[in-house]
């Protein structure tokens, strides 16, 4: 998979950042998670959104808007 990680980007980025980075809400972020469209994990009792799964869920669109 064609990652848009830099060495200077972070691995694992909280909720927030994850939905900063897709220009949408926090709301929307947790219900994209919850309905598991993009994948997270837990360290602990911190929910964190790898930078890859933001990838990955853009790609799932692209693709999806090529097939309609």
């Amino acid at each position: 998979m064609n990652t848009l990680i830099t060495p200077d980007s972070d691995l694992l980025l909280t909720v927030e950042e994850a939905a900063r980075r897709l220009k949408i809400g926090r709301t929307q972020m947790y219900s994209l998670i919850t309905s598991g469209e993009v994948q997270s994990v837990t360290i602990g009792r911190l929910r964190r959104v790898p930078a890859e799964c933001l990838t990955a869920y853009v790609s799932g669109l692209m693709a999806a808007a090529q097939h309609n």
